[in-house]
């Protein structure tokens, strides 16, 4: 096969990462919380290839002597935009919009049997019945809601709660407040080190960075320095018109590449038929 047919090739297998990785961006955009996936791309190996027999032929040469052939592309890496979305009102007691664009909610997440802290932006949380009389805070997913003592979970009976803005729950009944719990709230200090984990979560990678203590990658927030909305919701960050044009951008360089590989076999097709 041609070596540009191959570069071709394996840049296409890139470009559909990457055209997937925009796809899922505008399927989320209506998705509380939501944050925009980016990635870049890198050059593949490059081979040197050497044409002149006697380096010192020319003297006065500028360039390198002989051809540099890369291998095609990749994507070298995803990050994610943690920029704030817009706040909406809801009215609903149970959605809850961070107004610090690097906060996140801790919630408990049981993979194979085994349980993990994840985290995220989307605060439209709903109750679960436990015990007689008891619920639990949990996302829309069913997940619990961390608080400072773990899964928040509050007696049945009140007739109103409040969340205030340093995230404390406070439940009224028979006309008094009591303090229920707190959400456990954390700072993405390097958040390009965490990486989607689906339904909407986060997640500190298992393998890569065994030699970063978890508290350089998120830290807990302090109550005064926590800022809630309760009754609103924060939309997703996803700006339609920049992935429609990436969109747009990267279905062309598909089709470049394409057309690589159909000249390139018509060209091995004419030297194929010389006698």
């Amino acid at each position: 096969m041609l070596r540009s047919s191959m570069q071709a090739a394996v840049t296409m297998g890139q470009l559909q990462q990457k055209l997937d990785l925009i796809g899922n961006n505008l399927a989320n955009m209506e998705t509380p919380g939501y944050k925009t996936r980016n990635s870049e791309f890198a050059s593949l190996l490059y081979q040197q290839i050497d044409n002149l027999e006697d380096e010192g032929e020319n003297p006065n040469r500028l360039t390198p002597d002989g051809l540099r052939m890369g291998s095609g592309a990749k994507l070298a890496h995803t990050d994610i935009d943690l920029s704030q979305g817009s706040i909406k009102e809801t009215g609903r007691a149970l959605d809850v919009a961070l107004q610090d664009e690097k906060h996140l909610f801790q919630v408990q997440v049981t993979v194979n049997g085994q349980t993990e802290t994840r985290y995220t932006r989307d605060g439209s949380f709903a109750f679960s019945p436990v015990n007689d009389g008891e619920v639990m805070l949990v996302t829309s997913n069913g997940n619990p809601v961390l608080g400072e003592d773990g899964p928040i979970v509050m007696d049945d009976t009140f007739d109103d709660m409040t969340i205030r803005k340093d995230g404390s729950i406070f439940l009224t009944q028979n006309g008094e407040q009591n303090e229920a719990g707190r959400l456990a709230i954390v700072n993405a200090e390097r958040p390009r080190l965490l990486e989607a984990a689906g339904q909407n979560v986060f997640r500190i990678p298992q393998e890569g960075i065994e030699d970063i203590p978890v508290n350089e990658i998120v830290q807990a927030v302090a109550p005064q320095d926590i800022n809630t909305k309760q009754g609103a919701l924060e939309t997703s960050n996803v700006d339609m018109s920049k992935q429609m044009t990436d969109m747009l951008t990267m279905q062309r360089a598909y089709q470049f590449n394409s057309r690589s590989i159909a000249m390139g076999d018509q060209m091995m097709g004419l030297v194929n038929q010389l006698r």
